[in-house]
């Protein structure tokens, strides 16, 4: 899917934002499902397992096995989002594995939301936003990208400009999911927490980038396992998509979820990674599936996701 021109206007082609895309992906799913792909050596399933331990055949691994991930969610889901940290471990060949998988997921019409938690100031944020954002000419052609705001607004630009001009997008981090985040997200400043003057700036800079759907350039990524902070932010940032980490392998339920989203289904996505992607080695799949049988273990996984987030949340308004 990635950059889709969108109409003509005075022979300039106008490129379809990444909030309208995003928006249509999840109405054609029906669904708001966002698989992490996070490959580990030691969950990956025996038919997959590298013969030796050199980076180059690990990443090959790596590499297989989220392209195979890719052939069973393509159908069902909206986007994945390879974490790249898995891959940068593994030196240049992980990088290498990484491109592949994103151009792979890319052929398959997913969205591709890259999560790197990038940030500088200056010259070196807008290298990022060049190296991740900017469509056509960017080498990775991520759809959007996670980013870090505390180095402040001068911080931010580069990536929602270039996002902007190229119809990509951003996630701020606003309340991740991690229990040790409140140790500086939750202090108060001014009455009220940190992450919630970030979620009021993030608001701000999708209101500037809003578009037909509703919502900006700017989203947000707020943790599932902060039920009541997810609520409040969603009427904080009513024009930013909301990412939400934190489902499944980190204990939160569909439920937890609800308060993401606006009435109509949309406003959020959520990423569930381990939960899906080695759903092979869970209680509730390994003896019906195994290793032998992990690719359909991952399709129910994602089947069983999809339906609980309809049953509990206004996703089932889609």
């Amino acid at each position: 899917m990635g950059i889709v021109p969108g109409k003509t206007l005075g022979g300039k082609i106008i490129l379809k934002t990444f909030s309208s895309r995003l928006t249509a992906a999840v109405r054609r799913c029906g669904n708001p499902v966002v698989v992490g792909l996070d490959p580990r050596r030691e969950r990956l399933p025996a038919p997959l397992q590298p013969a030796s331990e050199d980076q180059v055949t690990l990443a090959d691994s790596y590499r297989d096995f989220c392209q195979a991930v890719i052939d069973v969610v393509a159908p069902l889901v909206p986007a994945v989002k390879p974490q790249s940290a898995f891959f940068e471990q593994l030196g240049p060949a992980g990088l290498d594995a990484l491109a592949q998988t994103i151009h792979y997921a890319r052929e398959k019409e997913l969205l591709v939301i890259l999560d790197g938690k990038r940030n500088d100031i200056g010259s070196t944020a807008m290298a990022y936003a060049q190296g991740y954002l900017a469509g056509p000419a960017s080498p990775w052609q991520a759809d959007a990208l996670t980013v870090s705001p505390y180095l402040g607004d001068e911080s931010l630009q580069p990536f929602l400009q270039t996002a902007v001009a190229s119809g990509t997008g951003i996630f701020v981090l606003v309340k991740t999911s991690n229990p040790g985040g409140g140790m500086f997200q939750d202090l108060e400043v001014h009455d009220l927490p940190l992450y919630h003057h970030v979620a009021k700036h993030v608001e701000s800079l999708a209101a500037q980038s809003v578009d037909a759907s509703g919502y900006g350039a700017a989203g947000a990524v707020v943790g599932a396992t902060y039920p009541e902070q997810l609520t409040e932010m969603r009427r904080v940032m009513p024009h930013s998509w909301i990412l939400v980490p934190g489902f499944g392998s980190q204990g939160a339920t569909a439920r937890d979820v609800a308060g993401a989203f606006a009435p109509d289904g949309l406003g959020a996505v959520v990423n569930s990674s381990r939960g899906i992607i080695f759903a092979h080695s869970l209680p509730e799949y390994r003896d019906q599936f195994g290793d032998q049988r992990w690719q359909q273990a991952v399709e129910a996984a994602t089947r069983q996701m999809i339906e609980e987030l309809r049953s509990a949340t206004s996703a089932g308004r889609l």
